[in-house]
């Protein structure tokens, strides 16, 4: 058996990029969490200051992105997804590495980010030094109805 060395590429996005991010939102994210963005929320937010689009492509397919924004010295992890496909192959690894770097040079000091308690994704947040700083209890409503709490995670860039 063989394997092949993949490499991950990142790109900053834009508008145009929004059908391949809509792709992977389609995949990455559980419908019964409701939790994917439209494609309305997402040009939205694009079009607000200090916000930017990184993208991760993987022999040329968009393989996962990042939606982050700062705001003077704080920064916001808003949405990170991989597709299903890609995940723990280091493309969600890249892409965090890429958003903190550019937080940096941004002039954050400090990243934010707000995830479901029980999603997977917490563990990569917490290899990456991301430390839970706060819940909120219920935050989060599923299609069915069913609540899940929200936990808040940052890290210092300092």
């Amino acid at each position: 058996m063989s394997t092949r060395l993949r490499i991950v590429e990142l790109a900053t996005g834009s508008a145009g990029d929004i059908a391949a991010v809509e792709q992977v939102v389609a995949s990455a994210f559980d419908p019964r969490f409701g939790e994917a963005w439209t494609r309305s929320q997402l040009l939205g937010i694009l079009g607000m200051p200090g916000v930017w689009l990184t993208l991760a492509r993987v022999d040329g397919e968009v393989a996962g992105f990042a939606l982050s924004r700062a705001i003077v010295d704080e920064a916001e992890l808003l949405l990170l997804a991989t597709s299903p496909a890609w995940r723990r192959q280091g493309v969600g690894s890249a892409l965090l590495r890429s958003i903190l770097a550019e937080a940096r040079g941004r002039g954050a000091v400090r990243v934010h980010l707000e995830v479901r308690a029980n999603n997977g994704a917490i563990d990569l947040y917490r290899t990456h030094g991301f430390a839970k700083c706060g819940e909120r209890r219920g935050y989060y409503r599923g299609k069915a109805g069913e609540v899940h709490d929200a936990h808040s995670y940052s890290i210092a860039l300092t």
